[in-house]
């Protein structure tokens, strides 16, 4: 028989249905008329025929129509919503799906595996995971070891002996043995009476990064859980069921307590669950869709699956590589903006950042010349001005390799502790299965990717705050020598104006948040947990300080295109051509009939476009080709090549072609 299980008002109903004759209409009916019959006020409504409402599935959030039969209109065990006129207009609606859910309408499960050992996890690969690109499978080596693990577990509870988190409680409750016939419960009281997060739920792909994480460190062997209990979280990881993991909570030690809780209570059945096929629901009613069974904890298995600083470290491997994205990107933009004010790139000389040999600032270095070398990519805009009399820029200009430099740099060290905490065991107790023992200690204390993200996020804001300063000369006719704020008719327009004020709110924004959460502590757990780390806050407040960045220097990209069609029809170098028409493609209207934007527009679809061709990586792209084939033709092979520098197997992978000669 089959069944549906439809949402309403904020409550899951499971709705079976004998004649798939129905239609669409009955089921919203019926779901209506259950959620009345177990309200005791009726939920406000006199009768079933007193409600007007509308249905639809849940995956995709397409609407569907009351007369469609159920047989032709979804599958068995769909998940649907039934949206009662009126209340998605309510403070109190509670949707079926979290934000940005439309990127997921499209999902398909993937083919690949990535085979996880505890490892060799690398930062691109945890985000590919979350991004849902591969599933995950076991090295063979990782089973064995899990296997051992487990053994020593099996040998301590058959001897009752009294280990801490096995056989007695947690935190001020260690010295509390446990009877071995309450083991089990211990387990699942531990999970949940620690799903104590608050605020918004991790988004998919960050609560995918999340368990996939976790599954890389269990995979170690050092945490106790039965190779059965792992295989069966790796297949609800393989589903996309994702559990509610609430993204406040945690101190960051003991490890990321709250949040890893939440995500093992959904592991367990209870609480929400999230997948791209049920929306938000119970997560048993998740589990069943995708024909999933609760884990079942064993002792020590609770533990296992929460203690850790995976919440940190899963975010922090998205901060990094998003900074690793826009610092490359911060070059191309800063290039092109030097073109349009009409900079000299001596700043850039090779023998210059010889004598300082920072390798974030050779590199930088290294890529303004590859773009704006006039010998290899000629400028009209350069030869324009190639005789004028300024001897040298401002700072915001000409000290673009000491700048961005130590932010690559940054990124670079960040980058290697964030890789290391990765592929560690960051458990209490840590099962040593080579000497039959359990030893606590405190690998749970998420100090180190705490400082790490910390100090990522001081470093990558400076590339935001030298930003801000080059709109300004963009935008300040007695610095650029172009109209005031890049529009014809200053006065009736206002052009850029207050998209420079809104790079100077989120550069001012950023200097608050880069204020280190890891140097506060406070005592918890009755003063046995006395020193923690506040990683969960430098985590996410990294994630926004970079996102800061990312806008700001999205509106310096459509800034430093503005003004070159002030500058036309003279042309710049090649590559920057490439990028200017790269903008063009998503923001092509701030020109009219080839002339410079005469009319004041809604800028903020501008910007959002231009900040998701940063994101995407879009710029780094089309520019990458040309940086390329000017290092193979300007760096000799015996010279070592900075680590943040572009690498060929980026071009393979994105199927890039490196120009051929005539290109340039």
């Amino acid at each position: 028989m089959p069944r549906y299980t439809v949402h309403v008002r904020g409550e899951w109903l499971a709705v079976p249905c004998r004649d798939a004759q129905l239609t669409i209409g009955w089921l919203g009916r019926e779901a209506v008329r259950r959620y009345i019959k177990n309200k005791p006020d009726n939920g406000g409504f006199a009768s079933v025929d007193d409600v007007r409402f509308l249905v639809r599935r849940c995956k995709g959030l397409g609407l569907l129509d009351h007369e469609d039969l159920l047989e032709v209109a979804l599958e068995d065990n769909e998940f649907v919503e039934v949206v009662i006129e009126g209340d998605a207009m309510s403070p109190d609606f509670i949707p079926s799906q979290p934000e940005g859910v439309y990127l997921y309408s499209k999902y398909r499960e993937p083919e690949k595996y990535i085979a996880l050992d505890g490892e060799s996890l690398t930062t691109e690969d945890l985000v590919n995971l979350g991004k849902g690109r591969y599933k995950i499978k076991l090295t063979p080596t990782a089973e064995k070891k899990v296997q051992k693990s487990r053994e020593v577990i099996d040998s301590i509870v058959k001897e009752k002996t009294v280990v801490y988190g096995i056989t007695t409680g947690f935190g001020k409750f260690a010295r509390t043995v446990i009877p071995v016939n309450k083991l089990e419960e211990l387990q699942v009281n531990l999970v949940r009476s620690h799903s104590s997060g608050v605020g918004k739920p991790l988004i998919p792909e960050r609560c995918r990064m999340l368990l996939a994480l976790r599954i890389n460190v269990l995979a170690k062997g050092y945490s106790g859980i039965s190779l059965e209990t792992l295989k069966q979280v790796i297949e609800v990881f393989n589903a996309s069921c994702l559990p509610y993991v609430p993204e406040k909570g945690t101190v960051g030690a003991s490890g990321d307590l709250a949040p890893l809780s939440h995500l093992a209570l959904g592991l367990i059945g209870e609480g929400k669950m999230w997948s791209p096929k049920s929306g938000w629901a119970d997560a048993k009613y998740v589990l069943e869709a995708h024909g999933l069974k609760p884990v079942v904890l064993k002792p020590k298995e609770g533990l296992a699956l929460i203690n850790g600083t995976q919440m940190i470290t899963s975010l922090g491997c998205e901060a990094v590589e998003r900074a690793s994205a826009i610092a490359r990107q911060a070059d191309i933009v800063a290039a092109l903006t030097l073109e349009v004010l009409k900079g000299t790139t001596k700043a850039f000389d090779t023998d210059i950042h010889a004598v300082r040999p920072h390798r974030g600032q050779i590199e930088v270095a290294f890529r303004f010349r590859s773009l704006l070398d006039s010998d290899h990519h000629p400028s009209e805009i350069a030869e324009s001005h190639r005789f004028c009399d300024r001897v040298q820029d401002a700072y915001t200009l000409r000290c673009c390799p000491q700048v961005h430099g130590v932010v690559n740099d940054t990124i670079a060290f960040v980058k290697n502790i964030i890789t290391t905490e990765l592929n560690s065991a960051t458990d209490n107790p840590m099962v040593f299965a080579s000497r039959g023992e359990t030893i606590s200690g405190g690998n749970f204390h998420g100090e180190y990717p705490a400082k790490a993200l910390d100090y990522l996020a001081i470093g990558v804001h400076e590339l935001a705050s030298i930003s801000e300063r080059r709109i300004e000369r963009l935008c300040n006719p007695s610095l650029s020598e172009l109209p005031p704020f890049l529009v014809a008719e200053g006065g009736l327009n206002s052009g850029f104006m207050i998209a420079h004020c809104t790079a100077a709110a989120l550069v001012s924004e950023n200097k608050a948040l880069c204020h280190p959460s890891s140097v506060d502590s406070l005592s918890t757990s009755a003063a046995t947990e006395d020193h923690v780390s506040m990683g969960g806050w430098a985590a996410r407040k990294a994630l926004r300080v970079i996102e800061h960045v990312e806008q700001v220097l999205a509106i310096e990209l459509l800034a430093a295109c503005q003004g070159i069609e002030f500058l036309r029809p003279l042309r710049t170098t090649t590559p920057l051509e490439k990028v200017y028409d790269l903008v063009r493609s998503v923001v092509s209207l701030m020109c009219f009939l080839g002339r410079p934007w005469i009319k004041d527009r809604f800028m903020a679809p501008d910007i959002e476009a231009a900040h998701r061709l940063l994101v995407e990586q879009k710029v780094w792209e089309v520019a990458a080709p040309y940086i390329e084939k000017y290092r193979m033709e300007h760096i000799p092979e015996s010279r070592p090549v900075s680590p943040t520098a572009f690498s060929l197997e980026f071009l393979h992978k994105k199927s890039i072609r490196i120009p051929e000669s005539g290109d340039l």
